[in-house]
């Protein structure tokens, strides 16, 4: 290895110029991960009197946005990238017994913190059914006549499955 004179190798000298090198890679590559929901509009007159709730905006103070799980998230982030607005939350989490109030079934993956019904004000409900069901981390996509929400769910697909588990309506 060659020495200079005051006795430091030439790696010597050139390690805190890699470290400053390292150090740029390494938060550039953090910044490509980065969802770009953290840009999602919510403003304007449908999100005004909105709770935020754990980043997540919902329809009412029963809404639990705090258990959902990471990959059901992330599922959202997908929605609030594409369309550039954040969802507002009609359902999240819900005990058994607000499961059963809300008429959802026994084994509902709401009370799995794997389901949320939600809207994006200003896009058409079809527009969020089809970007749905072609999400790979979809497993479930519901549709209600006569509301303006979509359900989607995190479960694993059957066997077979290319795409999400539809149901009422969709």
């Amino acid at each position: 290895m060659p020495r200079r004179n005051d006795g430091q190798s030439e790696v010597a000298m050139h390690t805190p110029l890699r470290s400053i090198i390292a150090v740029m890679v390494c938060a550039l590559s953090l910044a490509a991960c980065m969802p770009m929901a953290m840009f999602a509009s919510s403003s304007g007159a449908s999100y005004s009197g909105k709770k935020n709730d754990w980043g997540t905006f919902v329809s009412s103070r029963e809404v639990n946005a705090l258990c959902l799980a990471p990959k059901l998230r992330f599922l959202i982030w997908e929605f609030e990238g594409q369309f550039g607005r954040k969802v507002i939350m009609n359902s999240g989490y819900r005990d058994g017994q607000h499961n059963s109030a809300a008429g959802g079934v026994d084994n509902s993956y709401h009370t799995k913190c794997m389901a949320a019904d939600f809207y994006i004000p200003g896009v058409d409900k079809q527009t969020l059914i089809s970007f749905a069901i072609n999400r790979s981390s979809a497993g479930g996509v519901g549709c209600y006549p006569g509301r303006q929400f979509i359900h989607v769910d995190v479960r694993d697909r059957p066997r077979g499955y290319n795409r999400p588990v539809t149901f009422s309506g969709c």
